[in-house]
């Protein structure tokens, strides 16, 4: 019998060591299980993380619009709320546009496109939805929007200098920039991040609009209760919107309120 040498053992371990660790790069025959091994990768190093920045980015637009935190800057900054809207915009969008950048340039794989007769059917109402926002920017006054009235006038109080305002869009939804929004958003081909994108938009546009309206609840009371009963929030419906005799006795009672407890017209959509 021969004996082992310590040179020899050492070849062979290192020969076992080479075949455990080669993975020879074998082409995935099925297409399918391919597609599913690239997806569950991408949902888990891209679109997880963009889930998670999203919903961080909603949570942070909702506390920084909060009347909570709004009455607690204006007592203890009161200097800061002239310019409290302006920062409040480009805070949101310098925070949004990196996440939506990030999402265009890694949709992930394509989930459904619209094809023939439903491609020029989403098109139409794509635009239809756009000019619909650009026509809609009349009802809105927007530099109490953007914040530039507040900082012109100083204007240190919670609410916008403005009043109640009922447009004829607005007689028939209560959000029409959201639902706009949505029309824009859903009649698109859609990729992955798309759909997370859209999905999480599309449900901090309910919660977000119910938020919204209990500011204004607060600030107009029966009278924006009343308009809610009978207007639809994010969907127009046919046997639900505010007839123009209606919608002007709304704005007649919102008219009575003393001085400094009415807000403003829409300056949110």
């Amino acid at each position: 019998m021969y004996g082992v040498t310590p040179r020899h053992r050492l070849r062979t371990s290192m020969h076992t060591a080479m075949l455990i660790s080669y993975r020879p790069n074998i082409p995935c025959l099925n297409s399918r299980n391919c597609h599913i091994h690239h997806m569950t990768n991408d949902i888990f190093l891209l679109q997880v993380p963009l889930a998670a920045t999203l919903i961080g980015y909603f949570a942070l637009h909702s506390l920084l619009a909060s009347l909570w935190l709004k009455q607690r800057i204006a007592h203890r900054w009161p200097f800061f709320m002239p310019a409290y809207r302006l920062a409040f915009n480009a805070l949101a969008i310098m925070v949004l546009l990196p996440v939506l950048w990030i999402a265009h340039v890694n949709p992930g794989p394509g989930l459904w496109s619209w094809n023939g007769a439903w491609a020029w059917l989403m098109r139409a109402l794509a635009v239809a939805a756009a000019l619909g926002f650009l026509i809609s920017l009349r009802a809105y006054d927007l530099g109490v929007f953007l914040g530039l009235r507040q900082w012109h006038e100083r204007h240190r109080a919670i609410a916008d200098p403005e009043r109640f305002h009922l447009s004829t869009l607005h007689r028939f939804v209560r959000h029409p920039w959201y639902f706009f929004l949505l029309v824009l958003m859903w009649t698109q081909n859609i990729h992955l991040s798309q759909l997370i994108v859209y999905g999480l938009a599309s449900l901090y546009l309910v919660v977000g609009s119910r938020l919204e309206e209990n500011k204004l609840i607060h600030q107009h009371g029966e009278v924006y209760r009343q308009y809610r009963r009978k207007v639809p929030g994010l969907i127009p419906l046919p046997w639900r919107w505010l007839r123009k005799s209606e919608a002007e006795a709304l704005l007649s009672r919102d008219a009575d309120t003393p001085p400094g407890t009415a807000t403003p017209r829409h300056s949110s959509p």
